[in-house]
């Protein structure tokens, strides 16, 4: 069986926890091992506590687990607080001098970090790194990992700093080595492979941004979707790309809109609360027929909520978003991998149809990071939708809502035709004209709608699907629920299958009603309060969902969490006892 331990980094918010949390990362990597880590952050600045959660394994991980094996405590709070959560067996890391901590604890391993950092580095700024270093020796890693981590980390500053974080972690690694002594968290390194990849749902959504061609960005940062926009600004000068921080989310979808009527591919992304103010943009976009490319990260909700928590309460909204109907595809991805590769489709979609595509992630999928393979450019083609600069030049008679058997209309761009360009919000003839005709209208809602939406039927994205055929028990999710649901069926046995949504609109209505047929049993997990994917099944499919699991507390599901639940179900993978 693989060996794995979880970790938790954990202190005030400010104390540098998401720096130890990507190096440790990075280092794990390194030594091939496999890694998920999560954030769990608070919505201020300073103060509070925060922690920075690692699960590692000898083989591929795609959730987080409940108890961490090992807890490095920065601060005296983060004792009392986390000790509860220690596996059993675990060892806690914290400075009992600095901590005014009395007394011993078999859980308890005491390195004296602060007093590491100030007199290797100078300061006790490098306490963050000194942490690293006694992780690293506690774990069984090679220091030289460590040290190229740190070089890497710190090629900016020079080489000064670079060797203070040097001995810093040096002198953590040597007392850990020295001083613990258990062997239970020691794993065995694998083979590195090349060309891997460390990355979050954002950055993986920025980058399938790059890739799908978006030329123009703008945003008004919004937690947790901000990192998309920050991946995009990084390369902007290199992809020439233009990222604009809006004043407000209308702003931002306005802008967007415009662009894209002027031929860019465009993007914005935001959370629930954004999202609802961009509702009139989505429908001017469907009016329009103008592409665009739009990103809901959740949180939870109503209002403001958590602002740096986790939830799947938006499957609803997005679904029926804007007022009026129009053709409009959302997207679920529950990877790094999917959240690349549907970026790029997003953006050829929405321009082969002329539509708004949405594109639906969460806290915990946005700010999670997984270790994972190169990405396959050959899967992640750009295709183009537009009449191109030179045959525009032959384009006469010119009609932008012209009544094409497809309902999609041959999209010119202004200024490369000759012809006048006529576009309006209101309702239009094929040239573009303001009409009130009754006939008219009934062709271009049609148009919009039903033409649209059957051509989008035949390009869903199927739902995948493990372990189906033996299976009396099916757990059913979309988004970020992709791994826990999936690892949970491997540690239930053969009588527990997967299905994950990737795309819930256009629903995939037949493909997922052919996979549940005959099933004894169908849960759908979500991190929602109503269950709101399994009303969408019922809706689309006429398939009840037995029961729902669901979490609304902020949190993401986790391995452990989710077992507990469907154990409490008394769900055996045949039949409900």
């Amino acid at each position: 069986m693989d060996k794995e331990i979880t970790i938790r980094i954990t202190g005030e918010a400010g104390q540098g926890i998401q720096t130890i949390g990507a190096a440790l990362c990075g280092l794990f990597k390194s030594c091939g091992l496999h890694i998920f880590a999560n954030q769990d952050y608070m919505s201020r600045i300073r103060g509070g506590n925060n922690f920075f959660q690692i699960r590692v394994k000898e083989s591929p991980v795609l959730a987080l687990r409940e108890k961490p094996d090992i807890i490095v405590a920065l601060d005296k709070q983060s004792v009392a607080l986390h000790k509860p959560a220690l596996a059993a067996g675990g060892s806690l890391v914290l400075d009992k001098k600095k901590f005014d901590i009395a007394g011993s604890d078999e859980a308890f391993f005491d390195v004296p970090l602060y007093e590491l950092a100030a007199s290797t580095g100078g300061s006790e700024i490098f306490l963050n790194t000194v942490s690293c270093g006694v992780v690293a020796a506690m774990t069984g890693t090679d220091f030289r990992y460590l040290e190229l981590i740190i070089r890497e980390a710190f090629a900016a500053k020079g080489g000064e700093i670079i060797g203070k974080n040097i001995a810093a972690a040096q002198a953590g690694f040597d007392f850990a080595k020295n001083n613990f002594k258990k062997q239970e968290f020691l794993l065995r390194p694998g083979r590195p492979v090349n060309g891997a990849l460390l990355l979050n749902g954002n950055e993986a959504i920025g980058l399938g941004a790059i890739r799908g061609g978006c030329k123009f960005y703008s945003a008004y940062p919004m937690s947790p979707s901000t990192g998309i926009m920050d991946t995009i600004a990084h390369y902007s000068r290199k992809y020439n790309i233009l990222v604009e921080q809006a004043e407000d989310e209308i702003a931002a979808i306005n802008m967007i809109i415009g662009a894209s009527f002027a031929g860019a591919r465009s993007m914005t992304g935001t959370s629930g609360g954004g999202f609802a103010l961009m509702g009139e943009g989505i429908s001017l976009a469907g009016m329009t027929e103008t592409p665009v490319v739009v990103v809901d990260a959740q949180r939870p909700a109503p209002a403001t909520g958590f602002p740096t928590r986790t939830e799947q309460a938006d499957l609803d909204l997005l679904i029926h978003a804007g007022h009026g109907e129009f053709a409009r595809v959302v997207y679920s991805p529950g990877t790094i991998e999917e959240a690349f590769y549907l970026t790029v489709k997003a953006f050829n979609v929405a321009e082969k149809y002329q539509i708004p595509v949405l594109i639906m992630t969460d806290q915990h999928l946005a700010d999670s990071y997984r270790d994972i393979e190169s990405f396959d450019m050959n899967k992640a083609q750009v295709e183009r939708y537009i009449i191109s600069r030179d045959a525009s030049k032959q384009v006469a008679g010119y009609k932008r809502y012209l009544f094409a058997p497809s309902g999609i209309s041959p999209r010119a761009i202004p200024s490369w035709i000759e012809d006048p360009f006529y576009a309006d919000s209101d309702e239009h003839n094929e040239e573009g004209h303001i009409t009130e005709d009754a006939l008219t209208r009934v062709k271009m809602v049609e148009k919009r709608l039903y033409m649209k939406m059957a051509g989008l039927a035949r390009e869903t994205e199927d739902p995948v699907a493990h372990n189906l055929e033996k299976a009396g028990t099916v757990l059913i999710g979309f988004g970020s629920t992709y791994g826990v649901i999936k690892e949970a069926c491997l540690a239930l046995g053969p009588g527990f299958a997967s299905l994950h949504l990737p795309q819930v609109w256009p629903f995939p209505a037949s493909q997922a009603g052919s996979l549940l047929k005959g099933k004894k049993s169908i849960l759908t997990v979500e991190n929602n309060a109503v269950g709101q994917l399994a009303g969408l099944l019922r809706r689309e499919t006429g398939i009840k969902a037995d029961g729902s699991i669901l979490r609304y507390d902020g949190r993401p599901f986790n391995l452990d969490y989710l077992l507990e639940r469907i154990r409490e179900r008394g769900e055996n993978g045949n039949q409900r006892f």
